[in-house]
């Protein structure tokens, strides 16, 4: 009686390519799989190149100059008025309608020619402002419009809303002038 004697690695190298066809031949033969009817495949829209997700206004409700609070959660609007009257106004996401804070006062913080200014703003509440809180801030500062009007000063605006420190750079316009990212070629 002759026995044959298989070795391991003799059954291993049949085995597994066996198997591996078997394996492809079940998957990828199914007939039962799964398809996608042709009429539920649609389009995309085409890519119109605005992919800003709300609009930025260039300018707050009082013609004044805006400026970003947080991620957006508030802005604030600096409107420079006569005789160096300074007013901020707190606004919403939209920099659209007024957002009456508790906040006794706000600061701004000037850098230029080598020194530092803080300047308070008081609050001055609106008569739509319910009691206890404001949304506008003032103060007549012949300096401080200086300050904001001058090409080489650096400002930020800090202001606490619902127990959070926001700050934000403000940027000041001045007439005729306009930013290099406009579209405008020099």
């Amino acid at each position: 009686m002759t026995i044959y004697r298989c070795s391991f690695p003799s059954l291993k190298c049949l085995w597994l390519p066996i198997l591996g066809a078997s394996l492809i031949c079940i998957t990828g033969c199914s007939e039962t799989g799964t398809t996608v009817p042709s009429n539920t495949i649609s389009e995309l829209p085409p890519d119109t190149g605005d992919h800003d997700e709300h609009a930025h206004p260039s300018e707050g409700p009082h013609h004044g100059d805006l400026v970003e609070l947080g991620n957006e959660e508030y802005h604030a609007e600096v409107v420079h008025g006569e005789a160096g009257s300074v007013t901020v106004y707190i606004l919403d996401s939209a920099a659209k309608v007024a957002v009456p804070i508790e906040a006794a006062e706000l600061m701004i913080n000037i850098s230029h020619d080598g020194k530092a200014e803080q300047f308070k703003l008081p609050a001055e509440r609106e008569a739509t402002d319910p009691e206890g809180k404001s949304s506008r801030f003032s103060v007549k500062d012949e300096e401080l419009a200086s300050d904001l009007d001058s090409h080489d000063a650096a400002a930020k605006l800090v202001v606490m809303i619902d127990g959070k420190s926001f700050s934000g750079k403000i940027e000041h316009q001045h007439e005729g002038e306009h930013k290099h990212d406009d579209g405008h070629k020099h």
